[in-house]
Order: structure tokens, then C-alpha cells, then sequence
């Protein structure tokens, strides 16, 4: 993408109307472009447009019209969820259009160094943790991203004093070119999202764009236990800081002693964690002790997983060791993602709604005790779901299913054994869809048991967000 100022008179068009686009527009509107933004959603859905047009932005609602894209468009900002094969879009491409996402922008706007977070599970987690360690280490960091604030806002507000700290989806990153953050960090790559990428291969590259313009001035955070990160970083040019669980690294962050391998629907428990260190070892023979295991602030085994990264990102940004360990012990998650909602008439009640693919789900099922009665389902992607065969057998003791997936799902319970299971089938709106199901979750429970909500699928097939359903389902368990 060229500097932001060389678009000054020139068509740019912003297609969508989310949160980033609004952000993309009134950033290139400032800079004296002529900005057309558009979104395929009616009018009395787009509150956004009226601010937009009173600062002078052409905006068109309903439908993107079939010249919203021409010969003389200078660059097209897309939001990250609408496919390349989307008619703008596609035509975008064949014209020769540069087409990026906001990302890209962000990245050459802020004056702050970025942090750039992805990964197939424990972004929002791991994100959010690094904010409360750099806060802590007095790094000042600004967080964004796919997070919820728009990556464009945090950059204009960046000073060279912060450290912009973004979460990233592979949307965002396929529409990026030039972006490099000071500091990449790469999860863990599961099957997710096949149906906007169209395979493996393209989900993967998409993901590799975080490292792919890093310099050897920069550090690339990656998980030695998992073997597609182990692949990708054979051709970093940045820095390498590997954490591991489960070896014990000469250099790099890891557990001490290393956890042993997850077997499929092994409860997460850990029973050495009093005993067990998570260190830093910068590879010079030295070692520093950062938190006991036992006293990270959320359970599990993949959050103890997230700590080591957000551990490895924040050592990367220059916080000191010793400054770490209380905001890893007092740090208490994220909404929806495993969040505790309360407890009634025994029942112990988890929403963990950003739960948007198998691999999520399985490790939210493995965290909690048994015995549990799950709620999943939603947006059907072409997943057959049978990952989650190991932790149904081994550890449900009831399904909820809903959503295009429910037959899926439930499909896969069955073959596991159980038969306390439910398919909901709609009932009137979503929401109300939603409460029947808690309903039905909360007549197979028991006291002493967990209900969980963890989908395993996006919402949108019932909901506009994970954030919505989340919503319904805490309002939901306390109205039971």
C-alpha cells in the first residue's frame, strides 16, 4: 500500500460498515480522499452511515453496486469477513485494485511498535494478557484489533511511547502485504474457517503474513508443540522465541518440569502444578523462575499454554522478568471465553461463546470437572466435528445441540454413547432458542455438575456475534 497521503483526491472504497470500516473511512476521508464506503445491509441497519455522510463520505446502503468498483479506484479497504470472491472484491482483483484490509492501514500509521497476536485458539485470552503485563512492566500498550477496537483508531492515538497490541484473525492478515509487527506471535494452527479460505494451505499462508516482513531487528513468538508453527518458523528471518509445555527449551520460555503429552479427553488438571515453574532461559545457560503453575489466575492447560506466550511476547517488548508474576496470577479472563457465570441450585454455569471451532471446544471441555452437560452448535462450515469425539466420550455427560450443526453434533455424541442428548430445534427467535436450550441443560444437570456453552461453531447462523449469544445464554442461566 502506498504512504496514506498519496491517496489525497483519489477513490478509495471502503466496503463495509463494522467497526474498522467506519475507522478506515474517516481515516482516508481525513487524509482528503474521495471515500465511498458501502454495505450490503439495508439503511435502518447501518447507523454508522449518517455520521459518515455528515462529515462528507458518500455511503450506500443495501446493495454494493455493480460500479462501486472502477478503473479509477486508487485502493479498496475490505472488511475481513467479506470473501474475496464477493463480487466488489473479485472485481476489485481483476482490475488490478489493490485490495487490502484495515490491518494494513494500522500497520502504516502508527508510530508505536505493534504487537501482532494469532492463532487459531486463545487469542482474545493471550491478547488481553499481554496488555496487563506490559501495563504492569509500565510498557504503556494500547490494545486492539480483532479484539474490538478498531486497529486504525489505536494507531492514531499511538505514540512512540506505547506498544500497539493487536489480536489478528487470518481475514485480516490474507489482506495485508507490508505489515510488520516488532513482535509476532503464532498460537497454534487447528482446521477452522475452511469455508472462507477454501483449505489448509490458504488458512496457513494467511496466518504466515505475520512473519513475513518481520526483520532480524524483530522476535517471532511461536509454539514449539505444535508442528505447523515448528514448520513456519524454519523460514523466519526474525529473531525466534519459542514456548513449549511440554519441552524443556535451552531457550525460550517453557514448563519446568514439562507437562506430559494431552492425551484426547484427558481431564486438564494438573496435578504437578504446585510443583511445576513456568521459566524463562534466554539461552545462555541461565534461568529465571517467572510464576508457579498452580498460581496463574485462569485454569487450564491451554491457558497455562497462553501464559507462556503472552510471557514470551512481553519478555520480547522489554518488560522485566520479576515485574510479571503478579499480573499473571491476578489476571482473571476474558468475557466469553470460559467465564464463570454463577452457580445455581448447584449447578456450576460457564459461558464460553468465543468457542468458535472444535479444537476450542475440546480444551474448554477438558479444563472443567466432571460431570458436564454441554450446549453446542451454530454456523455450519463443513466440520464433521469428530475431534470432539474423545472429550464426548470421556467426559460429557449430556449435549444441548442447536443451530445448522445440531444434527452434526449430535451425531457425534451418539457415537460416543451418551443418550442425554437434545436437539433444539428452532424455537421461535434465536434467542428464545437459546433459553430452551439452558432449559433443557439445566434438566439433565445435577448439583455438583458444570453446564457449558461452548459452540464449537461461529454464531451467525442464529446471532450477530459470539458476543450476543454469550449474552443470552448468562441472562438466560440466571433467569432459570
Amino acid at each position: 500500500m502506498k504512504p496514506l497521503a498519496s491517496y489525497r483526491g483519489r477513490r478509495v472504497v471502503v466496503l463495509g460498515l463494522a467497526r474498522s470500516g467506519v475507522a478506515a473511512a474517516k481515516l482516508f476521508h481525513g487524509t482528503g480522499a474521495d471515500v465511498v464506503a458501502s454495505d450490503r445491509k439495508p439503511r435502518e441497519q447501518c447507523p454508522e452511515a449518517e455520521e459518515l455522510e455528515a462529515l462528507g463520505i458518500s455511503v450506500v446502503c443495501g446493495e454494493h453496486p455493480s460500479d462501486l468498483v472502477t478503473r479509477d479506484t486508487a485502493l479498496l479497504v475490505k472488511n475481513p469477513g467479506i470473501p474475496y470472491s464477493a463480487p466488489p472484491v473479485a472485481a476489485a482483483l481483476s482490475l488490478g485494485v489493490e485490495t487490502v484490509t484495515e490491518v494494513e492501514v494500522a500497520g502504516q500509521l502508527s508510530k508505536a511498535p505493534i504487537i501482532g497476536i494469532t492463532g487459531s485458539n486463545g487469542k482474545t485470552t493471550t491478547t488481553t494478557w499481554v496488555g496487563a503485563l506490559l501495563e504492569a512492566a509500565g510498557l504503556a500498550p494500547i490494545v486492539a484489533g480483532n479484539i474490538g477496537r478498531p486497529l486504525c483508531d489505536a494507531a492514531v492515538e499511538a505514540t512512540e511511547q506505547n506498544w500497539l497490541v493487536a489480536e489478528l484473525s487470518s481475514f485480516q492478515l490474507k489482506g495485508t502485504a507490508a505489515f510488520r509487527p516488532r513482535v509476532a506471535c503464532l498460537l497454534n494452527i487447528a482446521e477452522t474457517h475452511l469455508d472462507y479460505h477454501g483449505g489448509m494451505d490458504d488458512y496457513i499462508a494467511s496466518k504466515a503474513k505475520l512473519f513475513a516482513n518481520q526483520t532480524a531487528e524483530d522476535t517471532a513468538v511461536y509454539n514449539a508443540d505444535d508442528p505447523v508453527c515448528v514448520r513456519l518458523s524454519r523460514t523466519l528471518t526474525a529473531r525466534r522465541l519459542p514456548f513449549s509445555l511440554t519441552q524443556p527449551l535451552a531457550a525460550g520460555v517453557c514448563a519446568e518440569p514439562p507437562y506430559p503429552p494431552a492425551a484426547p479427553g484427558e481431564s486438564a488438571f494438573d496435578p504437578q502444578a504446585a510443583e511445576r515453574w513456568i521459566v524463562y532461559r534466554p539461552g545462555d545457560g541461565t534461568e529465571r523462575r517467572i510464576v508457579r503453575a498452580n498460581r496463574l489466575g485462569i485454569p487450564g492447560r491451554h491457558n497455562a499454554a497462553n501464559a507462556l506466550a503472552a510471557i514470551a511476547v512481553a519478555l520480547a517488548a522489554g518488560a522485566a522478568p520479576e515485574a510479571l508474576r503478579e499480573p499473571l496470577e491476578s489476571f482473571r479472563g476474558v468475557e466469553h471465553r470460559l467465564e464463570f457465570v454463577g452457580e445455581i441450585r448447584g449447578v456450576r454455569y460457564y459461558n464460553d461463546s468465543k468457542a468458535t471451532n472444535p479444537t476450542a471446544t475440546a480444551m474448554s471441555i477438558a479444563s472443567l470437572p466432571a460431570p458436564l452437560v454441554l450446549i453446542a452448535g451454530g454456523l455450519d462450515r463443513g466440520s464433521d466435528y469428530l475431534e470432539l469425539l474423545p472429550v464426548f466420550r470421556d467426559r460429557l455427560k449430556g449435549l444441548v445441540a442447536i443451530g445448522e450443526t445440531r444434527g452434526k453434533i449430535g451425531e457425534v455424541a451418539r457415537r460416543a454413547g451418551l443418550t442425554a442428548v437434545k436437539l433444539v430445534e428452532p424455537e421461535g427467535d434465536a434467542a428464545e432458542t437459546l433459553r430452551l436450550a439452558v432449559r433443557e441443560a439445566a434438566a439433565l444437570a445435577a448439583p455438583g455438575d458444570v453446564v457449558l456453552l461452548s459452540p464449537a461453531c461461529a454464531s451467525w447462523d442464529m446471532f450477530a456475534s459470539y458476543e450476543e449469544r454469550g449474552r443470552i445464554f448468562k441472562e438466560s442461566a440466571h433467569t432459570l
